[in-house]
């Protein structure tokens, strides 16, 4: 399987394509990274050094690597937080390259745009660029329980108005989605789920709820979901393989009392996931 991967890159830590990569890797993806940013570190330390890339030089990585014939080989194009407006052209221009190309491969985008606790932290253009032009041109897409709403115009809470707020997504164009962090008032004390959806069925998990910020652990959860998704063909099999090893990078990571994911460190759960929870189908 090969992923191209647009997604920002820092030097210290792991989120962007600096936490998605090295676990595709692990699993056997080769993986073709194309950077957006190059920053030192992310930005939720209040400052950063480094460059946004221009879209335009972006672009050009990519028809570089279109001018190599590689592009019949890719499976899945890979985005995620997208810091400025010119970007999302450059990733739908990616996008209909690559399916030109090879009229199986998907694309699977993580929308990033916020979440329940912080609002939206994205540039004020960015939400309805991704609802009205991006997502649309989706088959995969990994929101968290806010932006699903915000996607969807509604406010998902319970199970059932997820789902339902789901298959308003689905209906927008990406047949697959996958609900990060969702948190339901009727879950189990001190879980957190999260549901995959698609043609097939509808599928829900819940794990632990570990007290801790850990940026970039979507980035790894998509990645991941979506490799395992291309291979399996299965919601249900992709949703507990990365789950599981989510929850162990996670588990590590606080155990360590480190500010950053220890992702080289639970390197062993990407490539053998426990498979420690249960999946069930709830559709």
């Amino acid at each position: 399987m090969k992923i191209l991967s647009i997604q920002s890159a820092v030097a210290y830590g792991h989120v962007g394509n600096s936490a998605a990569v090295f676990p595709l890797q692990r699993i056997g993806v080769e993986v073709l990274p194309v950077y957006t940013v190059n920053f030192s570190n992310h930005t939720g330390y209040g400052a950063w050094r480094g460059p946004l890339i221009a879209p335009d030089d972006v672009r050009e990585v990519i028809t570089g690597i279109q001018e190599r014939g590689v592009l019949p080989e890719i499976d899945v194009v890979l985005s995620g937080y997208q810091g400025g407006e010119g970007i999302a052209d450059v990733i739908l221009d990616a996008v209909s390259r690559v399916k030109a190309a090879n009229p199986d491969a998907v694309y699977a985008c993580d929308p990033v745009m916020g979440n329940a606790k912080s609002g939206c932290f994205v540039a004020p253009a960015i939400p309805e660029l991704l609802r009205e032009r991006v997502v649309p041109a989706a088959d995969i897409i990994t929101p968290n329980q806010f932006e699903l709403g915000y996607l969807t115009g509604t406010e998902p809470d319970t199970l059932e108005s997820t789902l339902a707020s789901a298959d308003l997504a689905r209906a927008m164009g990406p047949r697959t989605v996958l609900v990060t962090s969702v948190e339901r008032p009727d879950r189990d004390p001190d879980t957190i789920e999260m549901l995959a959806v698609d043609d097939a069925g509808a599928w829900i998990v819940a794990t632990p709820l570990l007290p801790l910020k850990a940026n970039g652990s979507g980035d790894v959860t998509a990645a991941l979901f979506t490799a395992h998704y291309r291979e399996t063909g299965s919601a249900a099999i992709a949703l507990a393989r990365a789950v599981s090893s989510v929850y162990d990078l996670l588990a590590l990571t606080h155990e360590s009392g480190q500010r950053e994911l220890q992702l080289v460190e639970a390197q062993d759960a990407y490539a053998n996931p426990r498979l420690q929870f249960d999946v069930r189908q709830v559709r």
